[in-house]
């Protein structure tokens, strides 16, 4: 009966261990085009290798939706990522990711585009994840970096 008592009480301690809670990431930036330029820039699936600066490869499945396959320019990480909605005239596309070395599951992120008061426009690039059990501070940290590396090198791009 200990023994049985030991198991059910190590159980739950490791059940409250297993799941770490919900993360959500934002990104947002001003850039100096219109949004159609810039969406005519960044709104093709597979465009973040010509924009993003860590990404060096990518590549579709040709499928609807499509599936895009992501490799780092040192090689060393590659991520499959999903579209799950798009809306051109709105400028905004959502994907989900399938693999990555992130430690995290569950992602899904939209990315978008609007005209801001300037008359330039704003990107706002956004996420929710639930992060590997002790890896929240990395996992959000590591989308965040991702996402200003991007949105830095877009608003380099339409510098003027």
């Amino acid at each position: 009966m200990r023994m049985i008592t030991i198991l059910a009480a190590a159980a739950l301690i490791g059940a409250g261990t297993v799941a770490a809670s919900a993360a959500s990431v934002t990104k947002s930036i001003d850039v100096g085009a219109s949004p159609a330029t810039v969406w005519a820039a960044i709104g093709p699936f597979c465009s973040i290798k010509d924009w993003h600066p860590a990404i060096g490869q990518c590549t579709t499945d040709g499928k609807t939706p499509p599936t895009r396959t992501l490799v780092t320019k040192d090689g060393k990480a590659t991520f499959v990522e999903t579209e799950t909605a798009r809306d051109d005239k709105a400028g905004t596309y959502s994907y989900k990711i399938d693999t990555s070395p992130l430690p995290l599951t569950g992602y899904v992120s939209t990315i978008s585009v609007a005209a801001d008061a300037k008359g330039g426009s704003t990107i706002n690039w956004t996420s929710t994840f639930t992060p590997a059990a002790g890896k929240e501070e990395a996992a959000s940290g590591a989308v965040g970096g991702i996402y200003q590396s991007g949105l830095d090198a877009i608003k380099a791009k339409f510098a003027k």
